[in-house]
């Protein structure tokens, strides 16, 4: 099991600038508005990759009930996988799982 450090800061997104509030019941990674993550974590909210590229959403699966957002590095091309938050824009969920979805940046 993949070590879980509790991140739930605040942060302004690198993609669409949007003010991110923290989530209150897990770790924010990623913008409610857009989705777009950074690539900073080795372990969920360590903050120790060195990385830094943004993590663009390129699918929406299921799993154990959960939306689960994947997405790609665009700097290292790894690809990485994140259960989406209760505040979640929908719209933008659904853009990202047909296809639509393109960054602001």
């Amino acid at each position: 099991m993949k070590n879980f450090t509790k991140n739930d800061s605040e942060f302004i997104c690198v993609n669409c600038g949007a003010k991110v509030l923290p989530l209150g019941y897990t770790s924010r990674d990623h913008c409610n508005n857009c989705l777009v993550s950074l690539h900073v974590d080795i372990n969920p909210g360590d903050r120790a990759n060195d990385c830094g590229g943004i993590l663009v959403p390129i699918g929406i699966t299921e799993s154990k009930g959960h939306h689960v957002i994947e997405y790609r590095c665009n700097k290292c091309g790894k690809l990485h996988r994140n259960k989406t938050a209760r505040d979640d824009n929908f719209d933008t969920i659904l853009s990202v799982s047909n296809h639509t979805y393109k960054l602001k940046n």
